[in-house]
Formats: structure tokens, sequence, C-alpha cells
């Protein structure tokens, strides 16, 4: 087999119920930033402190984090109605979308979106007029757990994160600068 350079923009999927999948996009981001290419990074669901919005003011000018959310549905003591949720992941796809689609970006990740469908904050085919109608050079990243066989065919790379061992599973919550 010969292999020549990629110049097409890809549509990654990191997906799976294992941890990694917003690491390994924001690795992405950083090898990206080391290339002076422009990244988008939004986050659907997200509305606290991270470390990654810290840490990705250090990759300006080359890199933006937009948090889109309310916070995760249904978790963490979360009482907002359900619809209130799909009215900001609504809005925060409006974004998305318009600035996926202006020329002004190398790479876009999309955070959390495949979870933001699959907790019906938004349809599967709001990610595939994403991807129908991205830049043919922009590279998409899309996170999320349960990504549908859809979004999977769509994608040029794809990668599932499995657990096999988590600190949680012995009672541990999150670790901060590991976790978040």
């Amino acid at each position: 087999m010969k292999f020549q350079e990629q110049t097409k923009g890809l549509v990654i999927v990191y997906t799976g119920e294992g941890k990694g999948k917003t690491t390994a996009a924001l690795g992405l981001a950083l090898r990206a930033a080391g290339y002076k290419k422009k990244v988008l990074i939004v986050q659907f669901g997200k509305a606290w402190f991270t470390g990654e919005l810290e840490g990705i003011k250090k990759l300006s000018p080359y890199v933006k984090l937009i948090q889109g959310g309310k916070g995760f549905v249904k978790i963490l003591n979360d009482k907002l109605p359900l619809s209130q949720h799909q009215k900001v992941a609504q809005e925060t796809f409006g974004m998305l979308y318009k600035e996926t689609t202006s020329g002004k970006w190398d790479v876009v990740i999309a955070d959390e979106i495949i979870g933001a469908v699959a907790g019906k904050l938004l349809k599967i085919s709001d990610i595939l007029k994403l991807i129908n109608h991205k830049p043919k050079k922009l590279d998409l990243v899309l996170t999320g757990h349960h990504a549908s066989l859809k979004i999977i065919e769509k994608a040029d790379l794809v990668t599932e994160m499995q657990a096999i061992k988590h600190p949680f599973e012995k009672g541990f919550l999150a670790k901060v600068g590991i976790d978040y």
C-alpha cells in the first residue's frame, strides 16, 4: 500500500464508557496549536471551572474554548428541567454550526456533543448536518458516550474508550488536575 499525506479534513470520534475522550481531544488541540493551527473547542453540558479552561488560555491565540451548558443532566444535583438543558444545547449547537462553517478554524472540537444526542438534548440529524456542512479541509472532532452507528459510519477515525478499572469503583470522586 502506498501512503500519501492527508489533506482532507477528518471526522474523528472519541466515544465509549471509559475515561479519556475529552483528554484525547484536548491532546489533539495541543498538537494542532504546536503547528499554529486555529482550534475551536465547544463543550456541551460543561458549565464549571476545569483545569482545561486555564490551560487553554496558555495556548492563545491558537486555541479558544467555549463552554455551552448548565451542567450534566440528572447527575451532580441537577434540578433543572430537561427543556432548559435542551434550549441551551440548541443555542450552543447553533453557535458551533456557525463557527464550524465559517472557514475561520482548522480544527473544531465538539466535546460531549455525542452525549448531548444520547441525553436527548440534540438530535442525531444535528451532528450529521455538522459533518456534512463542515469545510473540506477542517478536522472535526466529536466526543461523548454512545456514538450511534450513523455517526461512526460518517467518521474517518473512531476510537472507543473502554473502562477496565477506575478509582470511582472504590468510592473516589473525580480528582482535580486529573479528571477535570
